[in-house]
């Protein structure tokens, strides 16, 4: 069975950033790029649930976040973690873009056009967006919103990702496999930094080669594996193999995931232990990610009564317990501001 999908440019003419909103994202790829070479003292934080499955749940999170980043802007460049589409290793729900109704049934269109719906929404706000792009021939339609991309654990090691990455006119962050091992994304910030060419859907929706120009601000994201890897020695060991490789030192560090052990109430020691560093200047910390939702925990999304305040995916920290994180990190950098003054 066959279903047409729109073109990419009937979507984005359908659902169009604004004027102003087209100039914020800019400015902020700018931005986020400028912390990640140190031009820019402040930390990048990307915060947000694992996938979003109810939009207007998210939104109501986004204006909390987007208070809170407003708050804290000497110090941290808040990022809203907004995924739409949900890498599986096994069989599972693979995002809003797929199977938009929650019910089982993919509805790509719908999904589609709820997706956009929902990060032009987002982006109005006034938040960079951070997305994971787990299908290229989607990029298209929804990385015009985009501020800050991730390349997943699942899909780190394939040559069409980093083709995508080396064309996506954001930086990109390079997640280590599951394992845990970096060689895959070290490659991958390697690879995505080079020129190369790659089909990509037109505006039109036809399929085009299109030669990119390579991506300056590819980095490293550390996520965990088999053990955990936030700590000082998992840093400095990322670090050596970036210079091996003559690149640049900065890091992304995510709480969640394997460094949290997959338990989300573990993602606050993970934060506090980076604020720590962070504060004694230790080198190369660019960013931290975090797993946050207006309420804490998971559900299944086969429940009686789904909650649109609770992840459906991964266990996430509620909005209540992610503020003081927020606000220890704005303190960390303050404190590294005054020991390098």
């Amino acid at each position: 069975m066959m279903h047409t999908l729109p073109a990419p440019a009937d979507l984005t003419t359908a659902l169009p950033l604004s004027t102003a909103t087209a100039r914020a994202v800019a400015e902020h790829r700018d931005t986020v790029a400028a912390v990640l070479d140190g031009r820019d003292p402040r930390l990048l934080v990307i915060a947000g649930p694992c996938s979003v499955h109810d939009p207007a749940a998210a939104l109501e999170y986004a204006s909390l976040l987007a208070a809170a980043a407003r708050r804290y802007s000497d110090d941290l460049v808040v990022v809203l973690r907004a995924y739409l589409e949900k890498p599986r290793t096994a069989l599972g729900w693979t995002g809003l873009l797929n199977y938009p109704a929650l019910d089982g049934k993919s509805d790509l269109a719908s999904g589609l056009r709820t997706g956009r719906a929902f990060l032009t929404e987002a982006a109005a706000l006034g938040l960079p967006l951070a997305y994971e792009f787990v299908d290229p021939l989607l990029a298209p339609y929804l990385a015009d919103t985009v501020s800050w991309a991730a390349i997943g654990a699942r899909t780190v090691a394939s040559q069409p990702h980093r083709h995508l990455a080396s064309w996506l006119p954001m930086p990109v962050g390079m997640k280590n496999c599951v394992s845990g091992d970096l060689a895959s994304a070290v490659d991958a910030v390697q690879v995505a930094s080079h020129p190369h060419a790659l089909p990509v859907l037109a505006p039109d929706g036809r399929l085009t080669v299109t030669h990119t120009v390579g991506n300056s601000h590819a980095h490293l994201v550390l996520r965990g594996g088999r053990v955990p890897n936030y700590d000082a020695a998992g840093t400095e060991h990322a670090r050596s193999r970036l210079a091996a490789a003559g690149l640049p030192p900065s890091l992304v560090v995510d709480a969640s995931h394997g460094n949290s052990g997959k338990d989300h109430n573990r993602q606050p020691e993970v934060v506090a232990d980076l604020a720590g560093r962070i504060g004694d200047g230790e080198p190369g910390l660019a960013g931290v990610m975090i797993e946050s939702y207006l309420s804490d925990g998971r559900q299944d999304l086969a429940a009686t009564v789904l909650r649109r305040d609770v992840s459906v995916t991964d266990a996430c920290l509620g909005w209540s317990r992610t503020l003081p994180l927020l606000d220890l990190l704005a303190r960390a950098v303050n404190r590294r501001r005054g020991t390098h003054a």
